[in-house]
């Protein structure tokens, strides 16, 4: 990893952008897809526009408990405003994982169900699990700043790992999202991995931080282990459900371990 990557400004502010307009669905000039390969280099950029999300959300928990809603609710509407302003693209990916990975038979079908654009029950009850496993995990945090901490970890940490699932799954289809994503260098994989361990030990605390970066990693390894095995390899999809992975353990750890 050399000393000057970081200093052609421009480029580094274009591929920010890039994964802000990628990852988020705020009106940042031209929709669409990005460039073949173009989105692999801006993913050091993820984890800190997973922070960015996690921060709205946190607001959004903040919002909600002012109004002495419970505390269940309050965590409900705080995945709502990170759905609404990610346009639910990972849990789009999660349901569509689950459903190819429990309705088929060989690789081939898996991939075929993924496509479909039908909501199977796979799908189904994977998003129930994890908007469920977050909000109840939400809910039992003590206070709201914890619960804001919580919300910028797990959404760095999710979105920190994708580069290195891009970087060791070879594509599962020679088309689509995880083929045209490109291939990000080592420099890329370890910048995304340590900006997002740096928020999640800034947001949870060192301990806490710790113990919940670890733990998803674990449990981020082995959804892309299961996708190697049972796909082939990554897809957008597969991406989507690695990061709703490591986004629900962050918060499992932070409820359970956190002060």
């Amino acid at each position: 990893m050399q000393v000057p990557y970081w200093n052609e400004t421009g480029r580094r502010r274009d591929e920010f952008l890039l994964a802000l307009r990628f990852l988020t669905r705020l009106p940042l000039g031209a929709a669409g897809p990005p460039e073949p390969g173009a989105l692999a280099p801006a993913g050091w950029a993820f984890p800190i526009v997973g922070a960015f999300i996690g921060i709205v959300s946190g607001l959004a928990y903040a919002v909600a408990a002012s109004l002495d809603l419970p505390p269940l609710a309050a965590g409900l509407i705080a995945i709502g405003a990170s759905v609404l302003l990610t346009g639910g693209l990972h849990e789009d990916g999660l349901a569509d994982t689950a459903d190819g990975l429990g309705g088929g038979s060989d690789p081939a079908e898996r991939l075929a169900i993924m496509r479909d654009s039908r909501l199977g029950s796979f799908g189904v009850l994977a998003l129930i699990f994890s908007v469920g496993l977050r909000a109840a995990a939400i809910a039992f945090i003590a206070t709201r700043w914890q619960v804001l901490g919580a919300l910028i970890a797990a959404h760095a940490v999710g979105r920190g790992a994708l580069p290195a699932a891009l970087a060791l799954l070879p594509p599962a289809r020679s088309e689509g999202l995880g083929a045209e994503a490109g291939q990000p260098d080592q420099a890329v994989v370890l910048w995304s991995a340590g900006i997002a361990v740096v928020i999640a030990l800034a947001a949870l605390g060192w301990r806490t931080g710790i113990e919940a970066a670890a733990a998803a990693a674990i449990v981020m390894a082995l959804r892309a282990w299961i996708a190697r095995r049972q796909l082939g390899g990554q897809t957008g999809d597969v991406l989507g459900a690695i990061e709703q992975g490591g986004e629900t353990v962050v918060l499992l750890a932070a409820a359970a371990w956190g002060p």
